[in-house]
């Protein structure tokens, strides 16, 4: 998720974008301009730096940690945990690593899993102990020599340290029966004076500052991003939400991403109301709308962006006043989205303009009117929660994006606060639906809210808006660096050049 004059080339390339070719799944784009690839290397003197400025935070101590495992069928690719993959850039599956800290200057060795020759002939060769100081910078033993390692590390008094092999962090309290954290469990079985703390807090504290490498990187994986949802908005006459995804996923492999950074949500009408839609199967309609949140992941690193479209190509009167009032939420964000300034106010400068229009729309009572959620919460000690705009925008705006497409942020260490070398999002959305009135709690509050505002739901009813850009800040502060067309007479504009194709 570049030069930032890379960001004007990218607007002219634009402009050079063919018209979608006949049979109209395929799309023609004019070939992307890359950044160099030295800006996008990241190389052992880094992995280095990250490293000491990991072993910085521990001081003094041993630390384990585990890599993903091979994949129990060969039918899909590895891809790294990216703690891991952050320490050592080491792709591969079934490997470990010891890290001995001592007056905060480390000392790594490596743990490898061999692959047997007939094996190897199948998926290839693996790092190992004889060539793994020129492929990767440290040393290696073999995995089964882990264990004696630990047992005699155990005797030197310093504490230990475990950096669990989760999938994701959002999962991690759930994600528990992993090979590591067995192994961490079984190691303080065995030695029962052994106390073993989570390392994770100082690996994300590290992560959350990204270095230009890494920059270049989520610079580069957001380009691929935006040229997807360019010819996803190109694609002619698209009859079923899949096609508008195989247009995305197309072009993210197209210009190199090695996957989807997640699940591609592409939701139309009322599948567009629903977050984390993702099965993409449904017809879309002129009419409806289509939510298309769907980033590329390239090198590790992830893009996270969203786009809401109409498959007619036009707006209608209603989806533009809805449209509208999330872009102007968004770019609230923006002006509050500096280095210095708060998270928090930016996500509420976002929030005050969402429930200032619902109020004017007639989708609320008013800006301050409250609710009974249908889900557990405290009005009392929490009232902005139950205030009746959230039931139209129930999710955050922003999180950190990087090896994790929910990456650690330098505001969990600094009070809050954006700083340079942040890469995150802004996604206001808002999404309306009469199952969200159907669901609420049976409430004198509620009947009330119901009674007021149903005819407008009912005007709105399915319509759903999501729009999400990613953010560098770096030395010349906030940079938006999804360059895709997101004003309603942009987007209108692009798809008008769509060749309609009769099935």
């Amino acid at each position: 998720m570049r030069l930032a004059s890379l960001g004007r080339v990218l607007c002219a390339v634009a402009g050079t974008i063919l018209n979608a070719v006949a049979l109209g799944a395929a799309v023609a784009v004019s070939p992307l301009v890359l950044t160099a690839q030295a800006d996008t290397a990241v190389t052992r003197a880094e992995l280095e730096a990250r490293r000491g400025a990991f072993a910085q935070r521990i001081g003094n101590g041993v630390v384990v940690a585990f890599g993903g495992r091979a994949l129990v069928h060969d039918f899909s690719t590895f891809y790294q945990l990216a703690a891991f993959r952050y320490l050592t850039e080491l792709n591969e599956p079934d490997h470990a690593f010891v890290m001995v800290v001592r007056d905060k200057v480390p000392s790594t060795t490596l743990f490898l899993t061999k692959l047997d020759p007939r094996t190897a002939f199948y998926y290839g060769q693996r790092t190992d102990s004889t060539n793994s100081v020129p492929r990767t910078g440290l040393p290696a033993r073999s995995y089964d020599a882990i264990w004696g390692v630990l047992d005699s590390l155990v005797a030197t008094g310093l504490p230990f340290y475990h950096i669990p092999d989760v999938e994701t962090m959002d999962f991690s309290r759930v994600d528990t029966l992993t090979r590591g954290q067995e192994a961490v469990k079984a190691l303080a079985r065995k030695h029962p004076q052994l106390t073993v703390r989570s390392a994770m807090p100082h690996v994300l504290a590290v992560r959350a500052r990204k270095s230009a490498a890494e920059l270049a990187l989520i610079r580069r994986a957001v380009e691929i991003s935006s040229e997807g949802h360019r010819a996803a908005m190109l694609t002619a006459n698209p009859q079923h939400e899949y096609e508008l995804r195989a247009a995305l996923e197309y072009e993210f492999t197209r210009r190199g991403a090695e996957r989807p950074a997640y699940g591609s949500i592409v939701g139309s009408g009322y599948n567009g109301t629903t977050l984390h839609y993702m099965k993409d199967m449904d017809p879309v309609k002129p009419g409806d709308l289509v939510v298309m949140d769907a980033g590329a992941e390239y090198r590790g690193y992830a893009a996270d962006v969203t786009r809401t479209i109409p498959v007619s190509g036009t707006y209608t009167a209603d989806q533009r006043a809805i449209y509208q009032l999330v872009l102007d939420a968004q770019k609230a964000a923006e002006r509050n989205s500096k280095p210095g300034m708060s998270i928090r106010a930016a996500a509420d400068s976002a929030v005050a303009v969402r429930t200032k229009g619902l109020a004017a729309l007639g989708l609320i009572e008013s800006e301050d009117a409250m609710y009974d959620p249908p889900w557990r919460v405290d009005c009392t000690a929490n009232p902005a929660s139950c205030k009746q705009a959230n039931l139209w925008m129930i999710h955050g705006i922003s999180h950190g994006i990087g090896l994790a497409v929910h990456d650690p942020l330098q505001g969990d260490q600094n009070g809050g606060r954006f700083a340079e070398g942040d890469a995150f999002t802004i996604e206001p959305g808002v999404y309306v639906s009469t199952r969200a009135l159907d669901v609420l709690p049976d409430t004198p509050r509620n009947r009330q809210f119901k009674a007021k505002v149903l005819a407008k739901v009912k005007q709105y009813e399915n319509t759903g808006v999501r729009i999400e850009d990613d953010y560098l800040i770096t030395e010349k502060g906030l940079e938006r660096i999804s360059l895709v067309p997101r004003e309603i007479d942009e987007i209108e504009a692009l798809m008008k050049r769509r060749r309609a194709i009769q099935p």
